[in-house]
Parts: structure tokens; sequence; C-alpha cells
């Protein structure tokens, strides 16, 4: 296991404080603020600690409230809100400064039997075999990236991602609101099913928003954008692992008003929808950027 993957899972663990209080320390990925899957893999894992574990989350709702710092460790309150007889309901309030930052509702169910049926998987998309990481076509132009966050953003990442159809950051083109991208945890993972959701939650985060970038030519590098996650919604159709490689199916049908809204299917390699994804986030062009 990479030394990045093996830091993530940690910081995914969490330090238990008192009943139902949790704090994990943070990292900074190099953006302007407190990297959103960070906060939600977190409140996930502290939900998830609360509850039986014949019991598996199967959909979360979070609210971004506040930019958070990257400097400073997260505390996470959970609510008890109810145990039924067949799901089970969690509240978590993320802290940073005295101050609430994200908040989540999850649920959780057992498992039983019922009708399935499920999207089918994109046709046509090339495998991840061959196709250059995100990592690599940012190294292809480091001289490019401010100087202050440069080592940040070309560190090696616990997630692997392989874009299919990748945007030059800074020199970006119209094209339509679609993106594929492969992603993986860089290394084996404890057969825990748990954790692997914790990871994609974290995951999720990723690209998802910029999605809605594509039709205006527009980048998260360029220096007048302001972007955020707004709100995150996240259902898991059954057990995922993380470490094998997953296609992330992404679109956009709609931006206005300086957002933007996405949405995601995650599936294996052999076609089997595992996640849904839904993401609004702040697209704001300033005018008094420097």
């Amino acid at each position: 296991m990479s030394q990045v993957l093996e830091d993530l899972l940690e910081m995914l663990k969490l330090e238990p404080i008192e009943e139902n209080l949790f704090r994990g320390r943070s990292q900074d990925l190099g953006y302007r603020q407190l990297f959103g899957g960070q906060v939600l893999g977190q409140a996930l894992s502290a939900a998830s600690q609360t509850v039986m574990p014949e019991r598996h989350v199967h959909s979360l709702h979070g609210y971004f409230l506040r930019s958070g710092d990257a400097s400073r460790p997260v505390v996470y309150t959970v609510d008890r809100v109810r145990d039924g007889g067949s799901f089970t309901t969690r509240r978590v309030v993320a802290v940073q400064k005295g101050e609430p930052i994200f908040t989540l509702m999850a649920s959780f169910q057992g498992d039983e039997p019922g009708f399935e049926h499920q999207a089918k998987m994109p046709e046509n998309v090339p495998g991840p075999e061959g196709i250059a990481s995100d990592l690599e076509l940012l190294k292809r132009n480091a001289h490019l990236i401010p100087e202050r966050v440069r080592d940040k953003l070309l560190c090696p990442k616990p997630i692997e991602i392989r874009p299919v159809m990748p945007v030059d950051p800074f020199n970006p083109e119209r094209r339509e609101p679609i993106k594929y991208v492969w992603f993986r945890a860089d290394g084996p993972l404890p057969e825990d099913p748990q954790v692997h959701k914790y990871v994609l939650a974290y995951a999720s985060d990723f690209n998802l928003i910029t999605t809605a970038l594509n039709p205006h030519g527009a980048s998260f590098m360029q220096r007048n954008m302001q972007m955020a996650s707004l709100d995150h919604a996240l259902w898991f159709h059954g057990n995922v692992r993380v470490n094998d490689w997953l296609l992330y199916a992404m679109d956009s049908p709609w931006a206005g008003n300086a957002r933007g809204l996405s949405r995601g299917h995650i599936f294996t390699r052999d076609g089997r929808l595992v996640a849904s994804v839904t993401q609004e986030g702040l697209m704001r062009v300033r005018q008094d950027a420097r």
C-alpha cells in the first residue's frame, strides 16, 4: 500500500473523542479550501461507527455550509436520529472554529430481497489501460501551475484518476457536458466493505462539478473562477471494491445563476452499477480575481 493511501485510510478512520463525537485530521490538496470529499468520507465514517454492522449505508445527502480550513482538524458530532426496524438514520455536523462547515444525513439498511434493475453502462468507452492519469497530464504543464500550489497538485495521490476525454485546464475548449473517468485506490484496501464506501464517498467529489464547465470552455485553473461544492447526494447500490477500476460516467443537465448541476453513475468494469451521485456547485466568474 502506498503511503498516501495509508494516510487517507488513517484520515478516514477518525479519533473517537466522546460518545457520538469524533475528530479527523485534514489534508491540503492545493485547492483554495478544504476538499469536500474529505468531509464527505469522514462524516460517513463518523455516522457508520454508530450503526450496527449488519446495516450498510445506502444513501447520504450533504450540504457544504462554509469553506473549511485545510490546516485544522474537523470535529464531527453524530445525532442518532432513528434506529428503526429496517432503517437507521444518522445526522452528522462537521465543525471547525466553533462553526458548522458541513451537515450530512445518512440512511442505513440491512440486506433484503426485492426487484432489481439498473441503468446500462455507456458503450464504446475505452478501458483504463494506456490512458494517462490526471497527474501525468498536469505534470506535462507543471510550469503553468502557480508555484504556491504546484507541489501539492503534483504530489502522489491516494486515488488514481484516468480521464477518458481529458480537458486541458490551461486551454479549455467548449465541448458537451459529458465526462468519463476511470478511478481506483492506488493500492490494496482492507476487506471491510464500509472502508470501500468511505473511500468512494471521498473520490466521488473529484471531477463532478467541473463537468458543468465543459460547454463554457472554462476551467477550475483559471484565476477568475470561484468554484465550490454546495451539496452532494450519493446512493450506494451494493458493496463496491475501490481498489478495482471503476468508471465514473458524468453529465451536467443544467447551469445558471452562478451554479451548475452534475450527475454521475459509477460502474464496475463488468457493467454493474454500484453508485449514483448528484451535486450542485458554485461556478462564479469573478471580476475582482487577482
